[in-house]
């Protein structure tokens, strides 16, 4: 073992007992795509145990461009069987189980109960909700990814009674409002750099180290790259409500607890209002600039001390790049008890589009 993992071994941060810790850790990985991918590589490395691979998918040539766990010669292979033929070559030494299926509210439970740790490499919500659900019946933690185009983020949920999945979505998003890469496309190395972060997450939270992202999401842009922190509080009441009432199998989002969706608005709905006020919640470098002649700008990395300036009657649209931070802030400003506030759909350049439309329109 000193020879595998030597480097690690000479840390005093990890040493031969926080080694051991990784030795006898049983992570389950859910989903082996492009967030599942290194998360498993930089864990089957690192020695953790145990881990599991629950996927249903099959390698395919268009999952090459950011999966780089599998090659040509997997095509057309199930991922999570192709991923423990890869991972074993890697490290021998490490117990490896695939499970070739789809995780349902009929197993997640089975599952959750083998292992330490849950690690959500998932694209879509139904499944993300699930895995939160059962991670709080189950009292296990997770780490939480996601990517959209550009963008990721990071944090643990339901570690050490912090804050889970619902505390910061309490509902998911309408299904049109849902899209994934095969739809939007995602930059090629994202994957790799948010996954390799929740390989991170996990190994501190096996150590047991300090810095454990509980209670907090970082933010990652890759055009940028930039990273900030948003606080998340824990909601005792929907943790409760989800342990009472358990899972209905036939229905994984099981959102009887939750307020509705967060609140979406398009651009030409936005544009109706006469008396709304419009927050650029993007960093003050990014590009376009909204061209909307009269608006706050208050980066998202500075919305939790920036609350105080949300707190009046007016409707309050927020306005990202893409749509995706601006569901966030508004989630967070919800908690916070502030009211009125809708995500702008599809970002800032939707909305610049249709005021230059309007200004030609009158030009004519």
């Amino acid at each position: 073992m000193t020879n595998r993992y030597d480097r690690h071994i000479i840390m005093p941060e990890i040493g031969k007992d926080g080694q051991e810790k990784l030795s006898n850790a049983k992570v389950l990985v859910i989903g082996a795509g492009g967030l599942g991918c290194p998360v498993l590589q930089y864990l089957a490395a690192a020695g953790v145990g145990t881990l599991g691979i629950i996927d249903f998918d099959s390698v395919e040539l268009s999952n090459l461009q950011r999966q780089v766990l599998f090659g040509e010669s997997n095509l057309g292979q199930n991922k999570a069987i192709a991923a423990k033929e890869r991972l074993a070559d890697l490290n021998s030494d490490i117990t490896i189980h695939a499970y070739p299926e789809r995780l349902t509210p009929d197993n997640a439970i089975d599952y959750f109960k083998k292992y330490d740790l849950v690690i959500d490499g998932s694209d879509n919500f139904e499944t993300r909700y699930l895995v939160n659900d059962v991670s709080i019946i189950t009292n296990t933690p997770f780490i939480y990814g996601a990517i959209y185009k550009f963008e990721g983020q990071v944090t643990v949920f339901n570690y050490k009674k912090g804050p889970t999945y619902r505390c910061l979505f309490p509902a998911p998003p309408s299904p049109e409002n849902s899209p994934n890469c095969s739809s939007i496309g995602v930059l090629g190395v994202l994957p790799g750099i948010i996954g390799s972060m929740q390989a991170n997450e996990a190994i501190k939270v096996i150590l047991g180290s300090e810095g454990v992202l509980n209670g907090k999401l970082l933010c990652y842009d890759a055009r940028s790259a930039s990273t900030y922190h948003i606080g998340i509080k824990r909601n005792g009441t929907e943790i409760k409500k989800v342990i009472d009432e358990g899972i209905k199998s036939d229905n994984p989002f099981y959102t009887d607890s939750c307020s509705n969706s967060i609140a979406e608005i398009t651009a030409s709905k936005a544009l109706e209002l006469t008396d709304a006020i419009y927050y650029d919640i993007r960093e003050e470098h990014e590009l376009p600039k909204l061209i909307y002649p009269d608006y706050k700008s208050i980066p998202m990395s500075a919305l939790t001390k920036s609350i105080d300036q949300f707190r009046n009657d007016k409707i309050k649209i927020l306005v990202c790049q893409s749509g995706i931070r601006s569901l966030t802030a508004v989630s967070v400003l919800e908690k916070a008890g502030i009211t009125k506030c809708y995500s702008l759909k599809e970002g800032v350049q939707t909305l610049n589009n249709k005021i230059k439309s309007g200004y030609e329109r009158q030009k004519t």
